[in-house]
This record gives structure tokens, C-alpha cells and sequence, in this order.
């Protein structure tokens, strides 16, 4: 037996090298687009649709198709045309399941295609939104006359567009990498007033939900009114909450300042409260009789409190990530988060309003500029200090 350092004959050394075939690594065979487009948007479609449909039986007591339609073309923002006039109140509360499912379904067909370019998770989104536009046309001709079939495919096709893209960017880690090429004070600013922004709203849902609860007894009353059974008192229950994400934006508006109408005529904000007769809504038992009073201002300082809590937490991530915190830096992430705050804001205000009729109920809601120009400013006024005062708190840690 050969040891391990015996020398090889010469016999051996000359035969030939046999070398074995390469294997070929199984070539992975992607989706058609139209396939991958078609499944997953009919999916996501039908995850928003069905429920819709549903509520509206519960409310109504018999299954409507056309009426159940409506409400989730509504709900994607496509106004309906009525015999009491224009209605175009969206019901956020299924706006996000339906953003939610249709990013999702952009993130699935551009997995399916491989989109790891731009150019690819685009069109992946462009996809998704020409099977969403077909999908709201048919949709509008089960409406009986409440939608245009050429008015739904664009808003449905419009609404898709930005929602799909967006999945498919983010699931091709586009945006990741769109991201770290931005300078890092723009970064900070666009996280620092996203913060700032949700904080704020998720204030004004507090604050809409302990005025419901302190006025649940006339709720009740309110609810028990329409004498529809378990069945109804339970679709009207869920009626309101659809429209909560537009009850918190209506109460964040009120914290930021500009307030928000509930009619024609009317106005809710701290200083001043004008309104008249309200439509027997449950949830509008909430609603305040009277300006603040008492420790009522206190709550005018939550829309600020939430900027500074984001510039706090700016300078504490930068900390964590070991970056320095540099004056220059953090304070302009402080400032340009407020115009970032106060667009989100703004956006989610003009989002929640809209008209339910001709007729007096023809103006609801907040002023989407009036709630943005106030809230950039209250916020950037709060991050700033914050920022300020957590750094100087550090340096003088380190010192």
C-alpha cells in the first residue's frame, strides 16, 4: 500500500485527465406576466370586494350587488352618482385593505417575473394596474348607473398603479437601494416626519375614540334608534368602523388647529364649534357642543409633542447607528421633517373628506392645505427643539 509520501510512477502520471461533464444549474423558468398580473390582482380584488359586499347586506338586510359595488368602487375613491346628488366619502378604513392587497399583489407579480431593476418592478406595477382597471370597468356596469365604466377603470387603474409599483419597488429592494443613494439629512427627514406624522394620527384616533366612549350612552341610543336587529346594529357597527380612519384624521385636524365641517356651514375646531342638525350616525355623538375649555387646550400641544418625540428618536437613532450627531445635520433633518409631516397629513386630510349628497351634507371634513401648512409648521417647531435639547443633553453626558 502507497505511503503518502511515495512518488507517483510515471505510468500513472501519463494518463489522461478525465474530466466530467459540467452540470448545468436548472435554468428557473419565470411566470408570464399577464399569468402572474391576472392571479394575483383578481386575488386582491376579491379580498376587498367580498367583505364590502357583505356589510353592505348586513346593513341593508338583503345582499345588493350594485349597492355593494359601489361602496368598494368608492372606497378606491371613484365618486358615485346618486339621486340624492354626488357621494364621494371614502371609506378609508377599506381604501387600506385595498392599497394593502394590490402592493401585495405588485410585490407577488414582480417575484414572479424576477424584478430586481426598476424598469422591471414598474412594469410589474403597470400590470397589476391594467388588470385592476379592467376589473373596476366590469365592476361599474354592476352599479346600474352609479359609475361610468371609463371613470372606474381610470380610478381603479390610477389607484393600482401607485400601489402595485410601489409593492413591486419594495419587494425588488429598489427603494432600499433608491434610499441609502439619498444624502443622509433627507433620509432623516423623510423617517423623522413619517414619525411624526403617524404619531400625530394615531393621537387623533385616541382622542376620537374616548369622546365616542364618554357619549356612548347617546351612541347606543342612537344605534338602538333604527331598529334593524342584531344582524343590522352589527353592519352598522362595522359601517362606522370603516369610516374610523376618517374620524381620526377629522380629530387630528381638530388637534392640529384648522379643525373640519360636518355640513354645509358648519365648523368644529377649538375655538369655535358651529353645527347643526347631524345625521343619526352613532359615532357623531362624539362630536363636541362647544370650544375648549378647562384643561381642554392641553390637547392643542399633542400635534407638537408628537414632533418632538420623532426628534428625539431622531437623535437617538443616530446614536444607535454610530453616526455622530452633527448640529448641521440634525437640525436640518428637524426642519425639512415638518414640510414632510405636513404633506403626509395633508394628504390623509384631503383623503378623508368628500360629499355625501347635494344637500347640506355636500362639505364634510377637514381642508387638506389648511391641515398641511399648520401641521409643517407645528412640527417642524417641536422636532426642532427636541432635536436641540436631546443634543445638548448627550454632549453634556459625554462631557
Amino acid at each position: 500500500m502507497p505511503t503518502e509520501f511515495e512518488p507517483v510512477s510515471a505510468e500513472v502520471a501519463a494518463r489522461p485527465t478525465v474530466r466530467l461533464p459540467r452540470q448545468r444549474r436548472p435554468v428557473r423558468r419565470r411566470a408570464p406576466l399577464a399569468l402572474a398580473a391576472t392571479v394575483t390582482t383578481v386575488w386582491a380584488a376579491l379580498v376587498s370586494y367580498l367583505p364590502v359586499v357583505a356589510l353592505v347586506g348586513l346593513v341593508t338586510g338583503h345582499l345588493q350587488i350594485s349597492g355593494g359595488t359601489g361602496a368598494w368602487l368608492l372606497a378606491h375613491g371613484t365618486p358615485l352618482s346618486t339621486g340624492a346628488g354626488r357621494v364621494a366619502l371614502v371609506p378609508l378604513g377599506v381604501s387600506v385593505l385595498a392599497a394593502w392587497r394590490v402592493g401585495r399583489a405588485g410585490v407577488h407579480t414582480g417575484r414572479a417575473i424576477g424584478a430586481r431593476s426598476p424598469g422591471r418592478a414598474l412594469l410589474a406595477g403597470l400590470a397589476v394596474a391594467v388588470v385592476y382597471a379592467g376589473l373596476g370597468a366590469l365592476a361599474a356596469t354592476l352599479t346600474r348607473g352609479l359609475v361610468t365604466p371609463v371613470r372606474a377603470g381610470l380610478t381603479l387603474g390610477g389607484f393600482a398603479l401607485v400601489c402595485a409599483g410601489l409593492g413591486a419597488l419594495a419587494g425588488g429592494r429598489v427603494l432600499r437601494r433608491v434610499a441609502k443613494r439619498l444624502p443622509p439629512v433627507v433620509r432623516d427627514a423623510l423617517r423623522t416626519g413619517t414619525v411624526a406624522a403617524f404619531l400625530i394620527l394615531g393621537a387623533g384616533a385616541a382622542t376620537a375614540g374616548v369622546a365616542v366612549a364618554v357619549s356612548g350612552g347617546q351612541a347606543s341610543a342612537t344605534l338602538a334608534s333604527y331598529h334593524t336587529g342584531v344582524a343590522g346594529q352589527v353592519g352598522l357597527t362595522l359601517l362606522c368602523l370603516v369610516y374610523a380612519p376618517n374620524l381620526a384624521t377629522w380629530s387630528a385636524a381638530y388637534l392640529i388647529g384648522p379643525g373640519f365641517a360636518v355640513g354645509v356651514h358648519t365648523a368644529v375646531s377649538a375655538g369655535h364649534v358651529n353645527l347643526g342638525a347631524l345625521p343619526a350616525v352613532p359615532v357623531l355623538a362624539g362630536l363636541p357642543d362647544s370650544a375648549v375649555s378647562g384643561l381642554g387646550p392641553l390637547l392643542l400641544g399633542v400635534p407638537m409633542a408628537g414632533g418632538m418625540v420623532a426628534g428625539a428618536l431622531l437623535v437617538r437613532r443616530r446614536l444607535r447607528a454610530g453616526t455622530p450627531p452633527g448640529w448641521a445635520a440634525l437640525l436640518g433633518a428637524a426642519v425639512l421633517a415638518g414640510p414632510v409631516a405636513g404633506a403626509l397629513l395633508g394628504l390623509a386630510a384631503w383623503a378623508s373628506a368628500g360629499p355625501l349628497g347635494s344637500g347640506r351634507l355636500a362639505v364634510i371634513g377637514p381642508v387638506g392645505w389648511e391641515v398641511a401648512a399648520v401641521g409643517a409648521g407645528v412640527v417642524a417647531v417641536g422636532a426642532l427643539i427636541a432635536t436641540a435639547g436631546t443634543r445638548v443633553l448627550i454632549g453634556a453626558r459625554e462631557s
